[in-house]
C-alpha cells in the first residue's frame, strides 16, 4: 500500500511512534444490492474499501475518492454506520499507528468496477449469500450498514 506523502512527512521526524489516524471504510452497494470489495494487495484478502483521510478531508470525500481510486466506481454516501477506534497496530518497518474509523454506507452511481491501483489485486461485486471469506472487521462493518439503525459505537460504559 502506498504511504500517503503527509504521513511520510511526519515519519522523517516522529520515527515509529504511534501515530493516530483518520481512517475511512466504505460499504458500497450497487441497485442489486450487491457489496463492492477488493483483494487487497498487501494481504491477497478481500475486504471493503477503505483509506486514510488527506489533512483536511471530510470523511465522505475520502470514501468517495478511495472508491474511485481502487475500484473505478463513482459512489454517494449515504449515511454513517459506525466509528471505532481500532487497536493499535505495527508494520513490518517498525511503524507503528491507530486508526479512527468511520464507516459510511454509500450508493454506487457510476463506473465499472475494475482494479484501478496497486492496492487491490481483485475486485467486484458480491451478493451477500455469496461473500468470500472476509475478516470479521469487514463482516460487522457490512452487517451494519444493512439495517438502518443509528451509527453502531463502542459505548465505553463500565471501563
Amino acid at each position: 500500500m502506498a504511504t500517503p506523502d503527509f504521513i511520510l512527512a511526519l515519519r522523517e521526524t516522529a520515527g515509529h511512534q504511534l501515530l493516530w489516524l483518520p481512517g475511512v471504510s466504505a460499504i458500497v452497494f450497487d441497485d442489486d444490492e450487491r457489496v463492492l470489495l477488493g483483494k487487497r494487495a498487501d494481504t491477497g484478502r478481500w475486504s471493503i474499501i477503505g483509506g486514510i483521510c488527506e489533512p483536511g478531508e471530510q470523511p465522505a470525500r475520502t470514501a468517495v475518492r478511495e472508491v474511485l481510486e481502487e475500484t473505478a466506481v463513482e459512489c454517494v454516501p449515504e449515511r454513517v454506520v459506525l466509528v471505532q477506534a481500532m487497536d493499535p497496530m505495527e508494520y513490518a518497518n517498525g511503524d507503528r499507528c491507530q486508526f479512527m474509523d468511520v464507516t459510511l454506507r454509500c450508493r454506487a452511481v457510476g463506473g465499472e468496477a475494475r482494479v484501478n491501483d496497486d492496492e487491490s489485486l481483485e475486485v467486484g461485486w458480491f451478493s451477500l449469500d455469496s461473500l468470500p471469506e472476509l475478516e470479521d472487521f469487514a463482516l460487522m462493518r457490512i452487517k451494519q450498514a444493512l439495517g438502518d439503525g443509528p451509527a453502531w459505537f463502542d459505548p465505553a460504559v463500565g471501563d
